[in-house]
């Protein structure tokens, strides 16, 4: 178990630099491009096959007890230790980020993003995945810190390279509003360590240890501190405005890994450090965490739906991003709750929102590829997409999603938003009840706006009338059904439905989707046991 652990870390950064080596002659296939992203895929694949074996190995009657423990002197001097080690929090993050990188590695192989070479890709990519898993994998704070921060470069130049439109100046905004906040966040951790006299983090989340030497205003600076860090990773409203810029600008594979693993750093952060490790200032902080936390589900629901009016020129793929926005602010609502219910439902939308938006948004990447544009009126043109007419199986599984985003019973969106405003509902002793209640109320008054501007991007994209289909028409075309120079409709081109690869790609996603709602027990299982520990002082 602990090879497993320490290999699924080590081997996405060992393959980041296999990837820049020529390729051995009996592996080049047709081309060199070729070779290198089945490099990735093989070891995008290798990392997932070590996670799900570390799942499967895993001692899943004592979830709550850190497994498969490395723990290794680093920096004496400063008692920086190599400390990795899983429980039922962190397990399911670590699965989901290698399946999701995984994905992402076979649908580039099929289909690469257009950018310089392939080579840089697959390295940034496999650097990106290691950042991520270490991030979830490791137990010393400043290792988290450098973890948190490898990600950074990696998504910097995944969309400044191999972006779209505004691609620079959404790249620098990301790199920015995260370097500044993560400056802030090593203040914190740094006076956590020097306060306690220990990094480690599994000493510190225990009441009769170090943690016992931080008294209640070093607590408070600290979480004041961690938590600007990690607020805009999650990000939280009005720290956000950086993440719609970005995922409009990413490659799909980028948008997918960024709204379906790097927000769950921030999210994971507040779990693992800010509520076992700090809990008397995150208790005077979490009233105002869970306010700006429903405030953004609000303002998250209220864009997507002025984005998806006709005539606003809404981008689909920003819409998407916003509405991440209002998901997680489902998630920090239950980790404001500080109760075990609350926290629980955090962990659960963290996976649920991982696996729902990376499909929505491999969806929409696939959407832009077939029309040329992800504006919502292009999209929609003069009768509709009507792309259960067109593509039947595409239209449907975008249908799927949509319907899985807003939360319906059954799927996996349903859970953990419930869990989160059941925790608002009765928070933490000591807590203003009222106050909760009332960010309760407005969460559930999100979940309506949800479902209203996601069955209007259905309406507008799947539905409406057929156009008469033009089997010479190219792809791409600024208008799906325009008019020909002599007045009357121009024949519309006609949209692939799904590929094979992208079956394959984006099959397990909905499939999960449907398991996590059906069968909401594997997952609580793993975290319920954790969350009672972490909430109860290590006891």
């Amino acid at each position: 178990m602990q090879l497993l652990l320490a290999a699924v870390v080590v081997l996405p950064l060992v393959g980041a630099l296999a990837a820049l080596l020529p390729a051995p002659p009996g592996l080049k296939g047709k081309n060199p491009d070729q070779a290198v992203l089945r490099h990735g895929v093989t070891v995008t694949g290798a990392v997932l096959a070590a996670a799900i074996a570390l799942a499967v190995g895993f001692d899943h009657d004592h979830p709550a007890r850190m497994q498969a423990t490395t723990d290794i002197s680093w920096i004496p001097a400063l008692d920086i230790r190599i400390h990795l080690g899983v429980d039922g929090i962190s397990l399911p993050l670590v699965v989901l980020t290698a399946l999701l990188t995984f994905l992402c590695a076979l649908y580039s192989y099929f289909h690469m993003p257009t950018g310089p070479s392939p080579k840089a890709f697959v390295a940034l990519l496999l650097t990106l995945e290691a950042g991520t898993l270490a991030t979830f994998a490791v137990l010393d704070l400043m290792l988290f810190f450098l973890a948190f921060e490898m990600v950074l470069i990696p998504m910097y130049f995944l969309i400044a390279r191999w972006g779209g439109r505004g691609k620079q100046a959404a790249a620098w905004k990301f790199i920015l509003y995260t370097l500044l906040g993560s400056v802030v966040m090593l203040l914190g951790l740094l006076l956590i360590g020097v306060k306690s006299g220990t990094f480690d983090m599994v000493a510190l989340a225990t009441d009769n240890g170090p943690k016992a030497q931080l008294s209640h205003t070093v607590q408070v600076l600290a979480v004041l501190a961690i938590g600007i860090g990690l607020a805009v990773k999650s990000p939280l409203w009005p720290l956000h405005s950086w993440l719609p810029d970005a995922h409009t600008a990413a490659p799909t594979v980028g948008s997918v890994l960024l709204a379906g693993v790097l927000l769950k750093m921030g999210t994971y952060g507040f779990v693992r450090i800010a509520l076992p490790i700090t809990p008397e200032g995150m208790h005077t902080f979490a009233p105002y965490l869970a306010a700006l936390a429903a405030v953004g589900i609000i303002y998250g629901s209220l864009a997507c739906l002025a984005l998806v009016r006709k005539g606003a020129k809404g981008d689909l793929k920003r819409l998407i991003a916003y509405s991440s926005v209002g998901h997680m602010g489902f998630v920090l609502l239950g980790i404001a709750s500080m109760t075990p219910t609350g926290v629980n439902g955090a962990l659960f939308a963290n996976i649920a929102h991982g696996l729902i938006t990376g499909l929505l948004f491999f969806l929409v990447g696939a959407l832009k590829d077939r029309y040329g544009s992800t504006d919502l009126d292009t999209l929609a043109g003069s009768t509709g997409a009507a792309l259960y007419g067109r593509a039947p199986r595409f239209g449907g599984l975008l249908a799927f999603a949509a319907v899985a985003s807003l939360g319906i019973p059954g799927l996996a969106g349903f859970w953990g938003e419930m869990l989160a405003m059941f925790g608002a509902f009765r928070p933490a002793p000591g807590l203003s009840r009222p106050a909760f209640l009332t960010f309760m109320v407005l969460a559930g008054l999100g979940t309506l706006l949800t479902a209203a501007y996601l069955l209007l991007v259905v309406r507008r994209v799947c539905m409406g009338g057929t156009p008469h289909l033009a089997p010479t028409a190219p792809l791409g075309t600024a208008d799906p059904v325009g008019e020909d120079p002599s007045g009357q409709p121009a024949p519309a081109p006609v949209i692939p439905d799904i590929a094979r690869y992208e079956y394959a790609a984006w099959a397990p996603l909905a499939v999960l989707t449907v398991l996590a709602g059906l069968w909401p027990a594997a997952l609580l299982g793993l975290t319920d046991p954790a969350v009672q520990q972490l909430l109860g002082g290590g006891k």
